[in-house]
């Protein structure tokens, strides 16, 4: 497990074991990586998370076209991989989370348990600060994107 915020450490550990999910990614809407566990390469990490955020990107704008609430959850079950991709409404941090599980687990257990972990990060999430959070994208986006990546990757 590897977190940007170290609060998000042990429940995120604890949905993984009851879950039985295999990868969690929790991420802003602009696809930033807040905390990861289940990839071992940065480039696939990147791109899930760009794609998720995209997904997230698409719902919205539909719903928006349709007058539509947006999506607060999708899931796709395949054969041997099912992905569940979820709002974790945080207060100031409009977080999202994308879980791969197999077939050890059910998307309704994944669902279950995703419920308990935004209920325990709401509990746990420190408040925003006053000022509010400084922009996801600054002046020094590149060096904060590698010293996120190091920490993600224990680098």
């Amino acid at each position: 497990m590897r977190a940007v915020e170290p609060w998000l450490e042990a429940p995120l550990a604890s949905f993984l074991r009851e879950s039985e999910a295999r990868i969690i990614v929790v991420l802003t809407r602009s696809g930033q990586v807040v905390a990861q566990h289940g990839f071992s390469r940065s480039g696939d990490l990147m791109a899930a998370a760009s794609l998720a955020a995209g997904i997230i990107a698409a719902g919205a704008e539909l719903s928006r076209l349709l007058e539509a609430a947006a999506p607060r959850e999708l899931a796709y079950e395949g054969e041997a991989l099912g992905i569940y991709l979820a709002s974790i409404p945080l207060p100031g941090r409009p977080w999202t989370g994308l879980v791969g599980y197999g077939r050890e687990t059910s998307l309704g257990l994944v669902q279950l348990f995703f419920a308990e972990l935004v209920a325990e990060l709401r509990r746990r999430a420190p408040p925003p600060p006053p000022e509010g959070f400084p922009p996801v994208l600054d002046a020094d986006f590149e060096s904060e994107l590698d010293r996120s990546l190091r920490a993600l990757f224990g680098r």
